[in-house]
């Protein structure tokens, strides 16, 4: 199919609504099969950079063509231009036969009604719904709703440190508290003004929700009502927004230059030895692309304010993770479902989490003694004892627009030496919350 053009984010979020009036809900029925032998897919940058997803993934579909006859058309789609992309799709009608969405974009495309959804009759089609871990099913749509996408890859947020650095500051463990976090930061940048205890990516949307989520669930903050009404000027929220700036804006603990980061720049810093410390989602490919030895870097629980990682206001992370999903307009439905079913065989599994450092959704495939490294338990660990979902509301991907929008301009705020305030980090998110209304 032909190739979409990215709309500015302001277009895409009136984009977004638009489609949910229009649509409503999709229908397992849609699609047709015209175009039997071809799909064209849409995958998320999920290793180091492009290059090293398309050495991974084609062979794979090397592998699918010559299983059924049907070649897949592979474009991987960065991060910064995936949302704009699906949403412009969800618009014109005009996108991918499948595609690969993260998880927090489940219910928000679910009711542009674009996405075919997964029934009874179409998991059966793939082997059913019980293979997957329930956790996973669960952030794939909005409950009480048939899921509009098949989990793919799980993973959950880890604190990555460098053990030569740490050491270098006479460190010796990795801090548990966000207090001993600032206190690690500050010993390392001040042995060394050149390096720098935390790196962030500040142009990154949808990083900058993944980490005030986290803070804010600390804070007792949900960023949303129980009716699914926004509520991004709460105090829990404000204070979860203000501490992350801050790591930059008051600690100085991260570069100001990390404020424009949106292209994984902060794992690039963290590789060659210029930030001891990043926040990320199974890092250990992006480490080794960038000539890491496993033995050069730790991982550990990220930090809480107080005591051990849990559930309530001890969540350090989100539950995040990919999933495969079939728009309602292919011209290959049944293709696509083949391929649907492909990508999550257990096989597949197996080689595509282990080759992404992620953590396979299928139960059977989790078993396999590849998702057994240290690393990797860090992330089942948070996944099944203190990670919680984002808001599985239709307005989430509006959520991440605005507020991610919000956050970025306090990042270039901080960046600049201009203060950043309770005030000023209010006025950001009340703006925020009024372009969700507009």
């Amino acid at each position: 199919m032909r190739k979409i053009r990215a709309a500015a984010a302001v277009t895409v979020v009136t984009a977004l609504a638009a489609a949910a009036t229009g649509c409503g809900g999709g229908s397992s029925d849609s699609g047709d099969n015209s175009a039997p032998k071809t799909l064209t897919y849409w995958a998320s940058n999920q290793g180091p950079n492009i290059d090293a997803d398309k050495k991974i993934l084609t062979p794979e579909l090397a592998k699918f063509q010559k299983q059924t006859g049907i070649k897949v058309k592979l474009e991987v789609v960065p991060w910064s231009d995936l949302l704009n992309r699906i949403l412009a799709a969800t618009t014109s009608g005009d996108g991918p036969d499948v595609l690969n969405i993260g998880n927090t974009w489940s219910a928000s495309l679910q009711a542009s009604g674009a996405l075919l959804p997964w029934n009874a009759k179409n998991f059966d089609a793939i082997g059913g719904k019980d293979r997957f871990v329930t956790s996973a099913v669960g952030s794939s749509g909005a409950e009480g709703k048939d899921p509009s996408a098949v989990p793919l890859y799980s993973l959950a947020y880890a604190l990555y440190y460098n053990k030569q650095m740490f050491a270098d500051a006479g460190i010796t463990k990795p801090p548990t508290t966000w207090d001993e976090l600032v206190a690690d930061g500050k010993k390392i940048h001040a042995k060394d003004a050149n390096k720098w205890g935390l790196g962030a990516e500040g142009g990154n949307l949808s990083n900058n929700i993944h980490q005030a989520f986290a803070l804010g669930q600390q804070h007792g903050a949900d960023f949303f009502d129980k009716s699914g009404q926004p509520t991004f000027t709460s105090d829990g929220a404000v204070a979860a927004v203000k501490q992350y700036v801050d790591f930059m804006a008051k600690d100085k603990i991260i570069a100001p230059g990390n404020a424009e980061y949106a292209q994984n720049q902060s794992l690039t810093d963290f590789a060659k030895g210029k930030t001891a410390m990043v926040l990320w989602q199974a890092a250990a490919t992006s480490f080794a692309s960038q000539g890491m030895k496993p033995t050069d870097w730790g991982a550990a629980p990220v930090p809480v304010q107080s005591g051990t990682p849990g559930t309530g206001t001890s969540v350090n992370s989100m539950v995040a993770g990919i999933n495969i999903a079939v728009f309602n307009n292919t011209k290959n439905v049944d293709g696509a479902k083949k391929f649907v079913k492909f990508m999550t065989s257990d096989a597949e599994q197996v080689y595509l989490n282990k080759s992404y450092g992620s953590i396979p959704p299928v139960k059977a495939a989790q078993a396999d003694p590849a998702f057994s490294a240290p690393d990797l338990q860090v992330l089942r660990d948070t996944l099944a004892k203190s990670a919680a979902p984002l808001p599985q509301v239709a307005a989430e991907s509006q959520f991440e627009t605005t507020v991610g929008t919000a956050i970025k301009g306090l990042w270039a705020d901080a960046a600049g030496g201009k203060p950043v305030t309770t005030e000023s980090v209010k006025a950001a998110l009340t703006k925020a919350q009024q372009q969700m209304t507009q």
